[in-house]
């Protein structure tokens, strides 16, 4: 989570909330998404990427792609 501090998330319009624990802050963040096609020919840095947030209670993952 590179030291920052957690904060609340909106996704279209609705407030994030985690749905293990209802805790309202996240840590964000950015993943690549690979596919094994890519990988094989070296072309990992082809791929899309998804970000993904991160209950600062419970650590749940909210994944959400193309935003």
């Amino acid at each position: 989570m590179k030291n920052t501090t957690p904060e609340m998330v909106t996704i279209k319009g609705h407030d994030l909330v985690c749905p293990i624990c209802s805790n309202r802050t996240f840590w964000r963040s950015k993943a690549q998404l690979n596919t094994a096609v890519a990988s094989l020919f070296n072309l990992d840095w082809a791929n899309r990427s998804a970000t993904y947030f991160v209950c600062s209670e419970c650590t749940h993952m909210s994944w959400f792609y193309g935003e």
